[in-house]
């Protein structure tokens, strides 16, 4: 399976902050906020990652992540010259994923599952025939796209924003799609706003019937890091949770150890390049 993340939006919603610096590279709390998504894709046991970037970001994103060497996986990079939507992703890497299954996240997602054992993203994972995606519980589901599915966990519904919703479960920026999503994304149309829409996608696999639900326990956090209000609200979380637990989230060297992608020793000589951060005593201790 290979791993996307989204990050070539162009940030309006941050404005000005983001007019200088690409919007996944922003700190939330004590990491850029590219760390959270790419940590995702470690937790799921993905090895072959592609960062969607802005153009004229290349240098940038390259200095930060390199070739993903120091966390035992590989990561290239394309551009996305003209933003066009989310499912625009699968064309802009369609050399990189053709013929294989793929996982989607979005630059400015966080997910936290407190139990730290993920399971809900290896059983993803292993569904080799079809899409997942996840559903997550709000109490006012109106302002995102609402999924509605039975208890064998079957989408029965999606809709975008719906006045009266059908379920309290929303779909996060996080999916899991077989490798029929390159033949579906080459067939969308834009919507009315003149993008490639990440729901025309699950909408058809829900047609196909083959569209299933996983959803979240309570004790997983997702967050939108894509306004002002929702990056601050975030990096506290993130702060709290620290703090509370002793542990960090989204540490890619961390989670590197956990799945034998680098060792121990790996972990801590990074640690010791950044000895005079909390960060680097925290990867000496591991």
């Amino acid at each position: 399976m290979k791993g996307l993340i989204l990050a070539a939006g162009k940030g309006t919603r941050l404005y000005p902050m983001t007019k200088m610096i690409c919007k996944p590279l922003l700190p939330v709390y004590d990491k850029p906020l590219i760390y959270y998504p790419l940590s995702v894709l470690l937790q799921a046991g993905i090895e072959d990652i592609m960062v969607i970037i802005p153009d004229g970001e290349e240098d940038t994103f390259t200095k930060l992540l390199g070739d993903g060497s120091a966390w035992g996986v590989h990561i290239s990079y394309a551009v996305q010259k003209v933003p066009r939507g989310i499912a625009d992703a699968f064309l802009v890497a369609e050399d990189f994923i053709r013929g294989d299954s793929v996982c989607l996240v979005l630059g400015d997602n966080i997910f936290y599952d407190e139990s730290r054992d993920y399971i809900f993203m290896q059983e993803a994972r292993e569904r080799e025939d079809g899409a997942t995606v996840f559903g997550y519980y709000v109490d006012d589901p109106r302002p995102f796209g609402v999924v509605e599915f039975d208890a064998d966990g079957n989408a029965l519904s999606i809709e975008e924003k719906p006045r009266y919703p059908k379920s309290n479960y929303i779909i996060p920026g996080l999916y899991f799609y077989d490798s029929d999503v390159l033949e579906i994304a080459q067939n969308l149309k834009p919507s009315a706003r003149g993008e490639l829409e990440i729901t025309d996608v699950n909408l058809e696999y829900l047609r196909r019937g083959k569209l299933k639900v996983v959803p979240l326990s309570d004790q997983f956090v997702w967050l939108d890091a894509g306004t002002a209000d929702s990056l601050l609200q975030a990096a506290n979380r993130i702060c709290e949770v620290q703090e509370r637990t002793g542990r960090y989230v989204a540490c890619p060297e961390e989670v590197a150890c956990q799945k034998g992608l680098i060792t121990v020793e790996q972990a801590n000589a990074i640690g010791k390049q950044l000895n005079q951060t909390l960060y680097g005593q925290y990867l000496q201790c591991l």
